[in-house]
């Protein structure tokens, strides 16, 4: 099948896969084993969810989000030979850090990795005087390094782009308060050197709907012939409180500021079981993205109600005409 619309990167022939179920409309659907990782996978953890997976080497490689049974909220490494079978670490990662005063947090939560060049770079809530974007970096998954926070508290939702633009590393997140914020909306910020951010630039907000109380960055944006594409979450408040849902958009190639397309409805809510009954009820949380440019395949991981995590499908070309025939 010639694909209209090109992924730009590697070949990636064994993404987690399974076509779209007969008779099925969406442009996304679900795994049919859906939750691919349980919430006590490990002796000790209470929830394994908004978790990061990436190629690595023959199989691939993750950062999961473990909150314990102590209810100490840490990422952990894990492995897989096909991206559905994980073998997660019962030990948190450590980093190796220059300054004692980096080294100092409270907790670390919804992690993504992103490939820049040939440094495997990790971003995560960090709790340091509340959430903040932490920021390391490791290119063997044996060692891990921690470099300084990105931004001052309160922030969340970090993800980097898979490339330097203009020389310029730049980073997604989603200001926030010091709880469970009411109120959200997408920056972009950019970095010579990955210490010091400026030129921060409102990305986009919250509209109308699914999307009406806050939105937030998900895995790191693909890059498409098309232009960034771009999984986010949305939250709507409910009588009966948040409810997560994902939804698309196209950033421009060069100015990624700039929106070209945007999702008016979602692509998936929370209506499977494991999304809706959980810590938190009516939550699916997009944290990776698995792509092939060869098929156009993308198969994204997404957190089910703060609990397990769980693993949907899609194909560039449809879900490009869908944000495109859908957009605000």
């Amino acid at each position: 099948m010639v694909q209209s619309v090109k992924i730009l990167g590697e070949s990636l022939a064994n993404i987690p896969w399974e076509d779209r179920p007969t008779g099925y409309k969406g442009v996304v659907w679900r795994y049919s084993q859906n939750p691919i990782i349980p919430r006590d996978l490990l002796p000790d953890s209470n929830s394994i969810f908004n978790s990061a997976v990436i190629p690595y080497e023959n199989g691939f490689i993750g950062v999961f989000r473990v909150d314990k049974t102590s209810r100490e909220m840490n990422i952990h490494l894990g492995k897989s030979s096909d991206g559905i079978n994980w073998e997660i670490e019962d030990d948190p990662i450590e980093f190796i850090y220059e300054d004692e005063e980096v080294g100092k947090s409270w907790y670390k939560y919804d992690p993504r990795v992103v490939k820049i060049e040939d440094t495997y770079y990790i971003i995560w809530c960090n709790g340091y005087h509340g959430p903040t974007i932490g920021l390391g970096y490791t290119r063997d998954f044996k060692k891990f390094y921690q470099l300084e926070n990105a931004f001052l508290p309160f922030n969340r939702n970090g993800v980097l782009f898979p490339r330097r633009i203009k020389g310029k590393y730049l980073m997604l997140s989603r200001p926030s308060d010091n709880g469970h914020t009411p109120f959200g909306d997408i920056f972009l910020s950019e970095s010579p050197d990955l210490t010091y951010w400026g030129r921060h630039r409102f990305v986009m907000g919250t509209t109308a709907g699914w999307q009406n109380t806050k939105i937030g960055p998900g895995p790191a944006p693909i890059e498409t012939s098309e232009g960034w594409l771009l999984f986010y979450h949305g939250v709507l408040t409910s009588c009966n409180g948040f409810v997560y849902s994902i939804g698309a958009a196209l950033l421009d190639l060069d100015e990624p500021w700039k929106i070209k397309y945007r999702t008016r409805p979602y692509i998936l809510s929370p209506q499977k079981e494991y999304e809706c009954v959980g810590d938190v009820p009516n939550v699916v949380f997009p944290c990776a993205a698995l792509h092939d440019p060869d098929t156009g395949r993308i198969a994204i991981y997404y957190g089910g109600a703060d609990t397990v995590v769980a693993l949907a499908f899609t194909v560039v070309d449809e879900l490009i005409e869908f944000i495109k025939n859908n957009s605000l």
